[in-house]
């Protein structure tokens, strides 16, 4: 039996006549890619990841409504799946459902059938989407994902350390064989092997930084909690000191020499990306692998190397270890100082609610009052004149008492402890002293260097252009206007800046970092030893 395609096209689309509007575009954007979560949060959900593993378990699985059934049969016999649920029909409303949500697609095979039902449930068939593919895969990864930490790959630092500075010298043999014979077979396997150390530096680094996240992430969770354990302390001690001291000592360690190898490549970023173009087989409207565009060198640079503005993933891990150490260290004091709850306080607040749990409501009532003395009340005076509570309003709605700390903590309002005496610590004094006098040396040397210095003529070094900025920013401050002329002074070293407004002029100041151009203004510097006037001398 058979049926003309505009027929089995709205067989298809769904059951006898299912709008075509209904059906999932091909491209959705932002809106109709978040459907594809939504079989996830359904009540069947259940059902819906029992036919989302069955799809992709295979490659091209093409599979019509019954052979789901057939496998969802055997599920519901497991009790993996509600009692049901493998009836065809149930089965075809939950692949129309899939099919509106993006999840799945319609296929169609040409079938020999006695009946329209027969046709119906094996001519349409049913393949995964691309994306749902990787919905369906992240969603086993969580559900196998344990609720411990997981393992940093630090092993990956040296691959990578290694890789970068392989693919230097793969893109060097690519471009002299290049040069040799751009079609020859020599050029097309330096080509190959460049690719190959490409695709494997960027897989090694998204699989560290994947590793790093989840491991922070899961440190954040445990050492932001306010309660925790002797034995948690002394676990998370170790964790922090050991473990996470070393993971930052390698990162630390390799940096260096992969920031410089980043640097080498981004100089021939172009001949890299050019040999790596996209193959002519698969077009241009593809998802290609990582490394192949700018952007993805980019992201990898940035996690490595620090730029204005934009810290790096290192600084950030650096700065998230402190964190984590700050954090464990206040639980720590907490837990011994007598200022917080007490960490044995912690299993009886548990063993109170298991008791709670176990008994019944008379029971309850009789440990509520034995815990906490909050017994029935019993009038044993005469009412008041003026009584500010309302019968009518129970306890648990009516005003607030504030509790003071001490009183929740330790039961009592008697004041505890005393004041911390000043540590005497000369080791860190003298640290602080020597650089305090460094710094004093170099601000000096630069004041000195910029007394002397012919503006225009000369390079500065970066001590004396940041001490030169410090001044000019103070000078242009002053200046109500642009016609106004601005004076900044340095009590401590005599060096005195004038800023003038001069039409015409340009001032250059040339250093390491970069040239300064201060446009139709002039620039005076003046400093003999004494407090100069305003009237310095032109440098």
């Amino acid at each position: 039996m058979t049926a003309p395609d505009q027929e089995a096209d709205v067989l298809r689309a769904g059951i006898a006549g299912t709008p075509a509007a209904a059906r999932a575009p091909e491209q959705p954007g932002d809106d109709g890619r978040l459907q594809l979560f939504a079989y996830l949060q359904a009540q069947e959900h259940r059902t819906y990841l029992a036919i989302m593993r069955l799809f992709t378990s295979t490659l091209l699985a093409d599979l019509s409504a019954g052979e789901v059934a057939a496998a969802l049969a055997a599920a519901e016999r497991e009790v993996r799946v509600a009692p049901g649920e493998s009836d065809v029909d149930t089965v075809i409303d939950r692949l129309k459902q899939l099919v509106r949500w993006g999840n799945l697609v319609v296929g169609r095979r040409e079938t020999i059938a006695s009946s329209i039902a027969e046709f119906q449930h094996g001519s349409v068939r049913y393949q995964v989407s691309k994306l749902a593919v990787r919905v369906q895969r992240d969603v086993d990864a969580l559900l196998h994902v344990p609720e411990g930490a997981r393992e940093v790959s630090r092993e990956l630092l040296p691959a990578i350390d290694r890789g970068l500075a392989a693919i230097g010298t793969a893109l060097s043999d690519a471009l002299t064989a290049e040069s040799r014979d751009p079609n020859g077979k020599a050029a097309r396997q330096a080509r190959e092997r460049l690719a190959e150390q490409v695709t494997t530096v960027f897989l090694q680094h998204a699989e560290l930084a994947a590793t790093v996240r989840d491991f922070y992430a899961y440190l954040g969770q445990v050492v932001t909690r306010h309660q925790l354990a002797p034995d948690e302390i002394s676990g998370f001690r170790n964790l922090l000191v050991e473990y996470i001291q070393m993971v930052v000592e390698d990162v630390l360690r390799h940096t260096e020499t992969i920031a410089n190898s980043l640097a080498g490549l981004a100089e021939a970023r172009s001949e890299l990306l050019r040999l790596l173009g996209p193959a002519d087989q698969l077009g241009t409207d593809v998802e290609r692998a990582r490394g192949r565009a700018a952007a993805d060198w980019q992201e990898l640079t940035d996690w490595f190397v620090d730029a204005p503005g934009r810290p790096s993933q290192v600084a950030a891990l650096r700065e998230a270890t402190a964190r984590a150490i700050g954090s464990l260290l206040a639980s720590v004091k907490r837990a011994t100082s007598g200022g917080g709850l007490v960490p044995g306080r912690r299993g009886e607040l548990l063993k109170l609610a298991k008791w709670f749990d176990d008994s019944d409501e008379r029971t309850s009532h009789q440990l509520y009052a034995a815990a906490f003395g909050l017994h029935s009340a019993r009038h044993l005076q005469p009412a008041p004149d003026y009584d500010t509570d309302n019968d009518k309003v129970p306890w648990r709605d009516g005003p607030v008492q504030d509790v003071t700390v001490s009183v929740r903590s330790r039961g009592d309002r008697g004041a505890r402890g005393r004041t911390s005496r000043v540590l005497d610590d000369p080791m860190t004094e003298e640290t602080l002293l020597q650089e305090a006098r460094e710094a004093d040396q170099q601000r000096s040397a630069a004041v000195a260097e910029l007394a002397g210095a012919r503006i225009g003529e000369q390079r500065l070094s970066p001590e004396a252009l940041s001490v030169l900025c410090e001044l000019l920013t103070l000078a242009m401050a002053q200046r109500d206007g642009s016609d106004d002329v601005g004076s900044a002074l340095d009590p401590v070293h005599r060096l005195r800046v004038t800023v003038r407004p001069e039409p015409g002029r340009e001032t250059r100041i040339s250093s390491a970092a970069g040239e300064l151009t201060l446009r139709d203004t002039a620039l005076e510097l003046a400093g003999d030893g004494t407090v100069p006037n305003s009237e310095g001398a032109t440098r």
